[in-house]
């Protein structure tokens, strides 16, 4: 039988919380590059200009894996897909350019925090995705957890 995402620990209202995150997210992300980041923009210099660019770029990219990744995981807590074909490799969350810190520290403070931002939604679902595909109870237990389980079974 296959498993739902309940099973997995990725509840519907945990998928719906990051799901707003990332739509609330991907929409200042728009307003701050389209507009209020524009002004701050033009005033460095052409180098750090392209940069900006390139994290902007990447910012986006981040928010929109995320998104698509968590419409995966609604379809299948909507019984419109099934476990197994939300856990297909072309279904997983997609890469996403890291940030070289140093690189941004010449941006404006928006860029800065909505870099941070996306990248911190990012790597949560990235570690929620980890554990739905490769389940702790898959991987190798640690040895603290094999002598709790043997003291269990003893007493």
């Amino acid at each position: 039988m296959a498993e739902t995402v309940s099973e997995n620990r990725l509840t519907r209202k945990l998928v719906d919380s990051l799901y707003v995150e990332a739509m609330v997210l991907a929409d200042e992300a728009r307003a701050y590059f389209e507009d209020h980041g524009v002004t701050a923009r033009d005033q460095l210099s052409p180098a750090t200009r392209v940069g900006y660019a390139v994290e902007s770029l990447k910012v986006t990219t981040r928010i929109m894996h995320v998104i698509a990744w968590l419409l995966t995981w609604r379809g299948e807590a909507a019984g419109e897909i099934d476990a197994e074909t939300a856990r297909r490799p072309d279904r997983r969350l997609g890469e996403a350019g890291t940030t070289d810190a140093a690189a941004t520290e010449q941006f404006p403070e928006g860029a800065q925090q909505l870099i941070v931002a996306s990248t911190d939604l990012y790597d949560r679902v990235r570690r929620l995705e980890r554990e739905l595909i490769d389940p702790p109870e898959r991987q190798r237990p640690s040895p603290a957890r094999s002598l709790l389980g043997r003291l269990e079974r003893a007493f």
